[in-house]
């Protein structure tokens, strides 16, 4: 909205040229959406305990977690609005990139509530049967895929997505794979963001994280030179997609405010479906879809451990008849629980783990 009002005043002012630049808007983008979860933060707690909306907690958890029983969730709403308003405010709003992503968090963010509200509101202790979530993800996903194959948003073929490590290198699939690939980044993003909310600031920490990361290739694809001496694919109004990336980061950090240890409040599968599918949304337009994979390795480690704990479960328990569990438990930081680590431990170490991926992330666009 700033960007399409103020700079036609900079004849009165060279002060409203500054809505112009993409740096600045992010910046105010980051800053604005923290302030509005950190000011915001304190009446939504309540608001979310007059409600009894309290997390319900695993029997087979770890001991210390029982004092978190009734702690509220649903908290992703305030990550959700306050980066909505501020990418409102901040962003091009006529910018394909911006829309799609919003869209995205929007959608993602609705599915999650639905699924918290039906838990914690109604009681109704399975939420959202998983299979109509997984519909709700991957019809945005296999919608999206379509939309981006018969309108594309750039100026290369929508089929396209960079290789890291290759300068010049792309991966070039069929239309109708390439739909199901979205369909499939976005849903596999979303589940392992959810899988990875089980302590206090994790999901919202490592997220923050990988938006930043994101935000920064953004700004670099977004721009002929950057992409041409980085050897990436350069993408016109891609930049705008750092303010988007700033906005919710500024979320995140306004919300891990509240929901340091110890916690209080959860963001639940609102904040957590709705960081996923953000940061997935953010890949598949930036054509980074594998790079996905590497900023967010800590949470392609949750899952992969999710997985590997049921299939070795099923796989053991039709073979010997007793299922056996390769971790303590799933996903894997509750191992580290189950194995003496402090919460607090787990939570710092594995954030250290997410800024490594980034750097391992950004160092790819030199490897190349």
């Amino acid at each position: 909205m700033l960007y399409h009002l103020l700079p036609r005043f900079t004849d009165i002012h060279i002060v409203f040229n500054l809505f112009n630049f993409l740096t600045f808007r992010s910046a105010g983008a980051m800053i604005t959406s923290l302030l509005i979860a950190f000011l915001a933060g304190p009446a939504t707690i309540r608001w979310l305990r007059e409600l009894r909306v309290g997390e319900v907690v695993r029997s087979d958890g770890p001991a210390d977690h029982v004092r978190k029983a009734g702690t509220p969730t649903m908290g992703g709403t305030l990550i959700v609005l306050a980066a909505a308003s501020s990418v409102v405010l901040w962003a091009e709003l006529t910018n394909w990139y911006v829309l799609l992503a919003l869209l995205a968090l929007v959608w993602m963010g609705a599915i999650g509530f639905m699924d918290d509200y039906l838990q914690v509101v109604l009681h109704r202790t399975k939420g959202l049967v998983a299979r109509y979530k997984m519909v709700g993800q991957l019809s945005f996903g296999l919608g999206l895929g379509l939309l981006l194959v018969l309108y594309p948003i750039w100026p290369v073929p929508a089929t396209w997505t960079m290789v890291p490590f290759f300068e010049g290198w792309v991966a070039v699939l069929w239309a109708p794979a390439y739909v199901v690939f979205v369909s499939l980044v976005v849903s596999g993003s979303s589940n392992a963001v959810n899988l990875a909310d089980g302590l206090d600031g994790l999901a919202a920490g490592l997220g923050a994280i990988a938006l930043v990361t994101f935000g920064v290739l953004a700004y670099l694809i977004g721009r002929v030179d950057t992409s041409a001496y980085l050897g990436l694919l350069y993408l016109p109004g891609a930049g705008e997609l750092a303010v988007f990336a700033a906005a919710l980061s500024g979320g995140a950090i306004g919300f891990l405010w509240f929901n340091a240890h110890p916690a209080e409040v959860f963001m639940g599968d609102t904040g957590s479906l709705a960081l996923g599918g953000a940061l997935a949304v953010m890949a598949i337009l930036l054509k980074a879809e594998f790079f996905l994979l590497i900023v967010g390795g800590v949470f392609v480690a949750e899952a992969i451990s999710v997985m590997l704990q049921v299939g070795w479960f099923k796989y053991t328990r039709h073979r010997t008849g007793e299922g056996r569990r390769l971790l303590l438990m799933a996903p894997i930081h509750h191992h580290f629980e189950k194995a003496g680590w402090a919460e607090s431990k787990v939570v710092v170490r594995f954030w250290i783990l997410g800024i490594l991926c980034a750097l391992l992330a950004f160092s790819t666009l030199k490897i190349r």
